[in-house]
């Protein structure tokens, strides 16, 4: 009975922020739209206090959108097929398959003869590793491919939710040191293209975001080994050999890797093969089942699949859609004129912050679509750098640490069942302000010497 009455504290609590933020955006914006700004607050403060499971509340929009006239039921329930989802899914097969052949004690054995089996050394190898990796390959991929095999290093609580931090805020730094490495990257060069602005040369957005890459790389990778010192980590060199199954799965991850790699564009050099990522993984995954590799069984393995988060990302890509189609994301955009009479530093704070938390409740892909027409409309109109607000719009778009909604990499350490989303929001807040003010501050004294 305590367990209820606890939980339903948790929901009382969500219902009141709800109304609180409903009633606080009345005054400002229409009854829909504040609707939907009660709601996030209700849905973020679930995921939060963990009122509801987290699969249940991801579950919830599909039952609240058209309830209260946000989106319909057939325009909410697409998002959760969004075609995103099942390159997860596909990721999320592979690491089974390395986790049913023990593959990952092999590969850790090897990380170990490279790099100190301390917890610190460990988190900071991570942190790089999966950085660097990012910057080529999606940081979806990336996180799905590390975290099966860090996770069996330790059996202690703290080092596994550390080490699933360390590979997802890694892979969400590193992501924005090539313009291949994420999406909004991709997006703000096209939309540069498209409205004839000049491209920003590979090498240069290499220059550019380097000091920041790597400050956040020593940052994070610091303060996620606080406390963790005195912790032995004891590991066994066996010298494995390779069995057959476990040679299969790391060709086929090989494969996977070589092919992203190739399908990875490098202009004007290299145009990539043109093929869909979200095929390229699903397609490993589901050979897993099929001869000659046969590595996965439906009915033994299925219950290991985290349904629950690819519920998550349905929820986070049916909010982004709520923005559109409220009209929500233009309405706040029209703010953002009021802030360019301020000074040009603080002017890059705001929209620094502004992205950043925004991210943490939408996708960062759709957010960063509809923000830099705004914000590039903003700077017709007040005569400030568009390339500069763009690009640290387009930075922080990845730098959102809090939640498992905010980008893929959170969500995927929330998958491992290492991290909760308390830890999360935990580490997360503060990594948030650390980057957010180095971004303004690079962008205010370093950037304007490259744009």
């Amino acid at each position: 009975m305590s367990r209820d009455k606890e939980q339903f504290k948790k929901i009382a609590v969500a219902i009141v922020i709800g109304l609180f933020f409903f009633a606080l955006s009345f005054s400002v914006f229409n009854a829909t739209q504040a609707s939907l700004i009660g709601l996030i607050a209700f849905l973020v403060t679930l995921w939060t206090n963990e009122g509801l499971p987290l699969g249940v509340v991801s579950l919830l929009p599909i039952v609240l959108f058209p309830s209260f006239s946000i989106l319909s039921t057939s325009d909410t329930t697409a998002n959760y097929a969004n075609p995103i989802i099942f390159l997860f899914f596909g990721g999320f097969l592979i690491a089974i398959a390395v986790e049913k052949t023990e593959l990952h004690k092999w590969v850790t054995e090897k990380m170990f003869a490279i790099f100190p089996s301390t917890p610190k050394g460990i988190i900071f190898s991570l942190t790089i590793t999966s950085g660097l990796l990012s910057s080529l390959l999606s940081n979806t991929t990336t996180t799905l491919l590390l975290i099966s095999i860090v996770l069996f290093i330790t059996d202690d609580i703290r080092l596994k939710m550390r080490f699933a931090l360390a590979i997802a805020y890694g892979a969400s730094i590193g992501g924005i040191l090539t313009p291949i490495g994420t999406a909004p990257n991709l997006i703000m060069l096209g939309f540069m293209q498209n409205n004839q602005m000049d491209p920003i040369p590979f090498l240069q957005w290499m220059l550019m975001v380097s000091p920041l890459v790597f400050a956040m790389f020593f940052i994070v990778a610091s303060l996620l080994s606080i406390g963790v010192k005195d912790v032995e980590i004891s590991i066994e060199h066996q010298n494995r050999v390779l069995n057959f199954e476990q040679k299969r799965v790391l060709w086929l991850i090989g494969g996977v890797i070589l092919l992203l790699l190739l399908n990875a564009p490098f202009k004007p050099y290299w145009n990539g093969l043109g093929l869909n990522e979200n095929i390229i993984l699903l397609g490993a995954g589901l050979i897993l089942f099929a001869p000659p590799f046969g590595t996965l069984d439906w009915m033994e393995d299925k219950v290991k699949i985290p349904f629950r988060i690819m519920f998550l990302f349905g929820a986070g890509f049916s909010i982004a859609s709520a923005f559109s189609a409220t009209g929500l994301a233009d309405e706040v955009a029209t703010y953002l004129i009021v802030i360019t009479q301020l000074h040009p530093i603080l002017i890059i704070l705001c929209v620094a912050m502004l992205i950043t938390f925004t991210t943490e409740i939408t996708s960062n892909t759709a957010l960063i679509s509809v923000m830099l027409p705004v914000i590039y409309a903003v700077s017709q109109q007040s005569g400030i750098d568009a390339v500069l607000f763009m690009m640290v719009a387009t930075v922080c778009a990845s730098y959102a640490f809090m939640l498992p909604i905010a980008t893929p990499p959170n969500a995927i350490a929330m998958s491992s069942g290492a991290v909760s989303v308390k830890d999360m929001a935990r580490y997360g807040v503060v990594f948030n302000f650390i980057g957010i003010f180095l971004i303004a501050m690079i962008a205010e004294f370093f950037w304007k010497g490259f744009l």
